[in-house]
């Protein structure tokens, strides 16, 4: 049936009548008294679809299933509630696919409410945002029914199988407020990003702990490979503890690099607002310089210069020095990207940008529904390989051919 056969409704006459767009699309508007007799028609159709003949039709004795009047149903759309006759047969066996048996809430208001979720906002903001844009009057918890839909969606994406080999991973945790057994405790979610072998960002996946630590970290790590990687060649990091053991127990050929402007961050905290244009210039010798060789004497001449003055300093350098130089092992296009986990640290600030409403998460599965939704936000934009891919990868081949040869 075409819409403007619609029953009870004279569309030119209600177009007339509309002279605002509350008045098309608002509460009680025009859209929504369309949309309730559109789907009050594909009733009606399903039901004669399901008998095998229209409405007032009959057929001989060996089918005896008939109609069987109506039952009232209101459902919330994104048009506002709508009052629909749901129709029902004898035999008590149609089954509306439009509206599905015990469904209230309109899969596209589902979809609205969601993206709201996604985007930062509490389940209180969502109820005001509802009924203000649509005369919805959802409550709090069908509205966290409605985002727990996710979940087994948000699952599957946590424990997808991943591919066998990546050359480079980024890790890191991020800290966040949550409830736990009326108390707020901090938990970290532990973020592992990766370039795949086609210069792909993907985030492998997010998991919620209390602390860091080689423990967990370690859980981490073995669940990437029960989930189907074999090889990591390098792997960038944050001086996170316990996560080079952890990674190495799991992967032992990976090449580790620590960020080295976090090391210089934490290397300029103890150093003297006097001294620091001096001690930086030094400082840029050393991670600067044109290969370890040269990085070597540069940290040597460093310590003799601010050494006594700055041993904290001048032994943090010496004692990560194993993990700090890695770079230097690479050509230039590679060094660029690992020296730092700045790719990571901008998912981050992304992350807090989505959550930065929500202080607090009721519950770990609300902040996994949280950093899920927002994960997904973020990597519709990830579409391009990273800069200069191709030249990346033909240096890692030629450096590890025996490791790289079977996934090209």
């Amino acid at each position: 049936m075409n819409v403007l056969e619609l029953p009870d409704i004279d569309l030119n006459k209600e177009l007339s009548s509309c002279k605002s767009m509350e008045d098309l699309v608002g509460k009680n508007g025009l859209m929504q008294r369309l949309f309730g007799g559109i789907i009050q028609q594909f009733l009606e159709a399903e039901m004669e679809d399901h008998l095998g003949r229209a409405k007032y039709a009959r057929q001989d004795d060996s089918n005896k299933n008939y109609r069987n009047g109506h039952s009232l149903k209101n459902i919330r759309t994104s048009f506002g509630e709508v009052g629909l006759d749901i129709p029902r047969d004898r035999s008590a066996e149609f089954e509306p696919k439009i509206v599905k048996k015990y469904e209230t809430v309109c899969n596209d208001l589902d979809k609205k409410i969601i993206g709201l979720y996604a985007r930062g906002m509490s389940v209180d903001d969502i109820k005001s945002e509802i009924d203000e844009l649509y005369g919805v009057d959802l409550s709090p918890a069908m509205i966290s029914k409605i985002t727990d839909k996710i979940m087994d969606t948000a699952t599957a994406w946590q424990n997808r199988s991943l591919d066998p080999l990546y050359p480079i991973v980024y890790m890191d945790a991020v800290h966040f407020k949550v409830r736990d057994d009326h108390r707020i405790v901090s938990k970290a979610a532990y973020i592992c990003m990766a370039l795949d072998i086609k210069g792909h960002k993907d985030i492998l996946g997010i998991w919620i702990g209390e602390a860091e630590g080689a423990k967990f970290w370690l859980s981490v790590c073995n669940d990437l490979k029960n989930r189907g990687v074999k090889d990591i060649i390098l792997a960038c990091m944050d001086g996170l503890k316990g996560l080079p053991d952890a990674i190495k127990t799991v992967f032992p050929e990976v090449n580790i690099q620590t960020c080295i402007i976090h090391q210089i961050r934490n290397s300029i905290k103890y150093i003297a607002s006097k001294d620091c244009k001096a001690f930086m210039k030094d400082l840029k010798a050393v991670y600067k310089a044109v290969n370890e060789t040269m990085a070597t004497q540069a940290l040597q001449s460093l310590e003799a210069t601010w050494g006594n003055k700055y041993p904290i300093v001048i032994q943090s350098w010496n004692n990560n020095w194993e993990n700090l130089s890695t770079y230097f092992d690479f050509p230039p296009e590679i060094r660029k990207i690992i020296y730092t986990t700045n790719a990571l640290e901008g998912f981050n600030r992304q992350l807090r940008k989505y959550t930065k409403i929500r202080t607090t998460f009721p519950t770990d599965d609300s902040l996994r529904k949280a950093l899920y939704l927002a994960t997904e936000q973020i990597m519709v934009k990830w579409t391009s390989p990273s800069q200069n891919w191709g030249c990346t990868l033909a240096q890692f081949t030629i450096m590890f051919p025996e490791r790289l040869e079977q996934y090209i």
